[in-house]
């Protein structure tokens, strides 16, 4: 079976080691924190038990995927003699390099390294390893095991080979790919991110109410989610860090609505902190 690592066991992390243990990749997965791996397992756990239930899947496949997962603190035990590394950690720049960094120490020669990024540079992260030609981002959509598509995002320096091996690795998950040349926000966070910002500015403007916006959108453009609740959902801090970063590379039309700053701010995070643009307290 391929190997592969993933860096982070946040939402992504999980989501993309549940997918691909699912489909017969063995999957090591790592986390600094004890806390997140273990809610990462049972989370993963959770999610085949319901695909179980629902028929999708049968139980011999559950106890197989869960057989392919391994967790671990252990960095350098979780990419030894890994085909491929994905990072999933948060969306900051400098975080990324470092794993990056540090990957590049670890791994063998032949390691095709990736980054889940939505948003940043796969060449500027390339850069600074001593293997660009083997740098990549797989841009994979939450949550994972719905969301049929990868961007595969090339770098200034990336290969065809590392390109082609990737593209397969998404096949084998039952995904579906699309080949991008890097640009800030790729294809979809700068659509997304746009649609997004000037549905946040419509409800500080008093336009419409929050539930009366994304039904518009909903049903008006035949989105399957309204913008905000998809903001809520991808995590409001997320969100505002990419429009931050469209912003830096792209310029003025992404400049983050002060509404989104202000519930930042305020700790109101979307889905994870029980209350964004919607309420989802029990």
């Amino acid at each position: 079976m391929t190997k592969i690592a993933i860096i982070g066991s946040g939402t992504m992390g999980r989501g993309i080691a549940y997918v691909a243990a699912l489909n017969g990749f063995s999957v090591a997965l790592n986390d600094i924190h004890s806390e997140s791996l273990k809610q990462a397992e049972n989370y993963i756990k959770e999610e085949l038990i319901k695909s179980e239930e629902r028929g999708y899947i049968s139980k011999d496949d559950i106890e197989r995927s869960m057989n392919n997962l391994t967790f671990s603190l252990d960095m350098n035990a979780c990419v030894e003699d890994s085909e491929l590394v994905i990072e999933a950690v948060l969306e900051i720049m400098d975080m990324k390099i470092n794993v990056f960094k540090e990957l590049d120490r670890l791994c063998p020669d032949y390691t095709i390294l990736a980054t889940n990024t939505s948003t940043m540079s796969p060449t500027e992260i390339g850069a600074q390893t001593s293997r660009p030609d083997k740098v990549i981002a797989m841009h994979f959509f939450n949550p994972v095991h719905k969301m049929k598509l990868i961007e595969i995002v090339k770098g200034l320096d990336t290969s065809k080979e590392t390109m082609e091996f990737v593209k397969n690795i998404g096949k084998k998950m039952g995904k579906e790919t699309v080949e991008v040349n890097e640009f800030p926000g790729f294809i979809t966070s700068r659509m997304n991110c746009l649609i997004g910002n000037e549905a946040m500015n419509m409800l500080m403007e008093g336009v419409a109410s929050a539930e009366d916006i994304d039904k518009s959108i909903k049903l008006g453009l035949n989105h399957p989610m309204g913008p905000l609740a998809l903001a809520d959902l991808v995590g409001l801090d997320t969100r505002l860090r990419n429009m931050e970063y469209l912003h830096q590379t792209l310029g003025e039309k992404y400049r983050p609505c002060p509404l989104l700053t202000k519930y930042v701010k305020a700790g109101k995070l979307g889905v994870k902190s029980g209350s964004g643009f919607f309420n989802y307290s029990l």
